[in-house]
């Protein structure tokens, strides 16, 4: 397995793109959760991590990166569609909760696992100008997105962030769309 640097790129700048979106809109999405459950939440993250690491020996391969990277898009996309049909309820944001902390679980293998794949400093700074750039986008079109709900009247906090999360899963699908052009087959 190969990496088309030009499509990942893409897909970095894009899923980074999406994290600036929805940051704002996990406070909202929450409000329902218990303190509690956060540190339940934590402490489950961070046995997932440890256990995790344990197989990073077998797991540092093209292959199980791509797997691992699809498997993570999946279950964004599966937050954000619980969401959408849902909307806001107890179990809606403990989904979209323990499905963030799922994929949180596999950050730290991606991020080696990225530094291994790409080998050079100057790749691995193009990608990382790209998540910035991503990340710092979806900020700004968040705040303008949720801005220009204002100045329609739509000043209900929920129905603005189901409004964000239609967005969401269409940007989701694409995002999944260059993964699968990020990572080829060589024969």
């Amino acid at each position: 397995m190969k990496i088309n640097l030009r499509y990942y790129i893409w897909y970095k700048l894009l899923n980074s793109l999406f994290l600036g979106l929805s940051i704002g809109s996990i406070f909202v999405i929450y409000t329902p959760l218990k303190p509690s459950i956060y540190s339940i939440g934590g402490i489950v993250l961070a046995i997932g991590m440890l256990i995790l690491a344990k197989f990073y020996e077998k797991m540092m391969h093209k292959k199980i990166f791509f797997y691992v990277t699809l498997f993570v898009e999946l279950v964004v996309l599966f937050i954000v569609t619980v969401f959408l049909i849902f909307n806001y309820s107890y179990v809606s944001a403990l989904w979209v909760y323990a499905g963030y902390q799922l994929t949180f679980i596999f950050g730290n293998y991606l991020v080696r696992m990225e530094t291994i794949a790409l080998q050079k400093a100057s790749l691995l700074s193009f990608v990382d100008v790209a998540k910035q750039k991503g990340y710092l986008g979806g900020l700004i079109l968040s705040y303008l997105f949720y801005k220009g709900l204002e100045s329609l009247h739509v000043k209900d906090k929920q129905l603005q962030v189901y409004d964000l999360h239609v967005g969401l899963f269409l940007l989701q699908l694409f995002i999944i769309f260059l993964i699968f052009k990020s990572f080829r087959r060589v024969y």
